[in-house]
C-alpha cells in the first residue's frame, strides 16, 4: 500500500472523529452544568459520577486496547468495531441525559454514575480502534500530520456543534427543560454513530501488518515503559489535553457569570471553532516547515498567552474586543488539536525498531487512559472550585470570589500546564530526520 493517502480517504477517516469529538465535548461542556442546573445536585455531589466514570477507564482502557491489537479478521484489527459499535454509543450517550424521578440524591448519583461507565465501555470500543488506525493508514511523516489535519477539522467541527447546538435544542439548562435535555441526548447519540460506518467503509487498514504476531498483555504493558517518545510525546499530550478539558468545563461558567455573555455564547463559541477549522492548515504547513515539536512550541506558547489575557475581561468589556481574544485563542487551539495527536504515532515505529513488535492499540489506549485519569482529577476539580469560591446554583449573578474562582480555572491553570507541555516538546528525541531513518531501516529489514 502506498504511503500517501487519497483525499477521499483522508475525508472518510477524518469524519469518524466528529462522532467523539460531539460526544466528549458535550460531556465535558454541558454535563457537570446539567447535574448542577437541572438535576439539582450540589456541585462537589455532581463530580463523584464523573470521577467513577473515570475510574472505571483505569480498567476497561488498556484491556480493550490490547483486545484491539490481538484481533484478526477479514475486516482488519480495528474497523470490526467501527461496524459493531456504532449504535452502542448512540444508546449509551441518551442514557446520560434523563433526568430520573428519584427522590434522593444517593440514587441519582447511583443512576449517573452506572449509566457514565456503560456510555465509557461503549466508547472505548469504538474510538481505542479508531484512533489505532491513524499508524496503520500510513508511516509518512508528513502524511500524518496531513491524516491527522483531516481528522481534527472534523473534531473542531464536531467541538463547534457540540457547544452551540444544544443550547439551541435545550434553551435555559433549568429543570423545566428536562425533556429537552433528553432529546438532545438522543440526537447527539445518534449523529456522533452515523460517522463510524463511513470510515468503516472508507478506509482500509495495512496488508503488511496483517500477519503481525499477537503480542500478550504483559508483552503489551512493558512496551509503553521502554518506548521513550512515547513518554515524551504522552507528556505533550497530558499537558495539552489537561488544559483542553479544563477549559471544555469552565468556559460556559465564564461567558455567563465573568463577561455575562450568555445570550451571545453561540456567536463567542463559534468564532474560537471556526476559526480553529481554518487555522489547522497554518501548523500542517509549520510541520512540514519546521517539524511537528517546533509547530507545537510556537503554536501552544501564543495560546497560553491568549488563555491568560481572558482573565481581564469583564461584563463592560465590548464584544468586539471579547471576540478577537476569541479569534486568537481558536488559532492556538488548531494547534492543540492537530500537533500532539500527529506526534504521538511516531514512537510506535521508533518501537518497532527497537524490538520489531508493535503495540498501537496499547499505546492509544494508554494514552487515553492517562489523559481520563488526569481528567479524573482536574475536571470533578472545577466543581470543587466552583463550591469552595461560594458558587450557588440557579443565581443569574455570582459572588465576586465565584468570579474569581472562574477566572483562575480559565488562566492561569491551564497557560501554567500550556507551558509544561512546551518544556516537554523541547525535549522531545524524536525528530523528523531520526524518524525517516528509522522508516526506511525498518522497510530494509522486512524487505531481507
Amino acid at each position: 500500500m502506498t504511503e500517501k493517502l487519497s483525499i477521499k480517504k483522508k475525508l472518510m477517516y477524518g469524519v469518524g472523529d466528529i462522532g467523539f469529538s460531539l460526544t466528549s465535548t458535550i460531556l465535558g461542556v454541558y454535563f457537570l452544568f446539567f447535574m448542577i442546573e437541572v438535576v439539582g445536585l450540589r456541585p462537589g455531589i455532581a463530580a463523584i459520577p464523573i470521577l467513577i466514570g473515570k475510574i472505571w477507564d483505569f480498567v476497561n482502557d488498556p484491556i480493550f486496547g490490547h483486545i484491539s491489537d490481538r484481533t484478526r479478521s477479514r475486516w482488519g484489527r480495528r474497523r470490526p468495531y467501527l461496524l459493531f459499535g456504532a449504535l452502542p454509543l448512540a444508546l449509551t450517550f441518551t442514557m446520560l441525559w434523563y433526568k430520573p424521578g428519584f427522590e434522593t440524591t444517593t440514587a441519582l448519583v447511583a443512576y449517573y454514575s452506572v449509566a457514565y461507565i456503560i456510555f465509557e465501555a461503549s466508547a472505548t470500543m469504538l474510538y481505542m480502534p479508531y484512533f489505532a488506525l491513524t499508524p496503520e493508514l500510513t508511516s509518512d511523516y508528513d502524511e500524518r500530520t496531513s491524516l491527522t489535519s483531516y481528522r481534527m477539522f472534523f473534531s473542531i467541527l464536531g467541538s463547534l456543534l457540540a457547544f452551540t447546538v444544544p443550547a439551541i435544542i435545550v434553551g435555559e439548562f433549568v429543570p423545566e427543560n428536562a425533556s429537552k435535555v433528553l432529546l438532545m441526548g438522543a440526537v447527539f447519540g445518534l449523529v456522533s454513530a452515523l460517522p463510524m460506518f463511513l470510515t468503516f467503509f472508507g478506509t482500509e487498514e495495512r496488508e503488511d501488518l496483517a500477519n503481525i504476531d499477537k503480542p500478550t498483555l504483559l508483552e503489551s504493558i512493558r512496551s509503553v515503559w521502554k518506548n521513550v517518545p512515547f513518554r515524551y510525546g504522552l507528556g505533550i499530550f497530558l499537558a495539552t489535553w489537561i488544559s483542553v478539558d479544563i477549559l471544555q468545563s469552565s468556559l460556559l461558567f465564564y461567558v455567563k457569570f465573568v463577561v455575562q455573555r450568555e445570550e451571545q455564547n453561540e456567536i463567542i463559541m463559534a468564532m474560537i471553532f471556526v476559526i480553529a477549522m481554518f487555522a489547522l492548515p497554518i501548523w500542517n504547513w509549520v510541520s512540514k516547515r519546521w517539524s511537528k515539536r517546533y509547530a507545537y512550541m510556537i503554536g501552544i506558547a501564543f495560546w497560553a498567552v491568549v488563555q491568560m489575557a481572558l482573565i481581564t475581561m469583564t461584563p463592560t468589556t465590548s464584544l468586539a474586543l471579547i471576540l478577537i481574544l476569541c479569534a486568537l485563542a481558536g488559532i492556538g487551539v488548531a494547534a492543540a488539536h492537530v500537533l500532539p495527536w500527529a506526534i504521538l504515532p511516531d514512537a510506535i515505529e521508533w518501537y518497532e525498531y527497537k524490538t520489531g513488535e508493535r503495540h498501537e492499540g496499547m499505546f492509544y489506549s494508554i494514552t487515553t487512559l492517562a489523559r481520563k485519569i488526569t481528567s479524573a482529577g482536574t475536571v470533578p476539580l472545577i466543581g470543587v472550585v466552583l463550591e469552595l469560591t461560594g458558587y450557588q446554583p440557579n443565581l443569574a449573578v455570582q459572588s465576586a470570589e465565584a468570579v474569581r474562582g472562574i477566572k483562575m480555572v480559565i488562566g492561569p491553570v491551564p497557560a501554567v500546564l500550556l507551558c509544561v507541555g512546551i518544556f516537554i516538546a523541547y525535549k522531545y528525541p524524536l525528530d523528523r530526520d531520526d524518524f525517516l531513518s528509522i522508516v526506511e531501516k525498518i522497510k530494509e529489514r522486512r524487505a531481507s
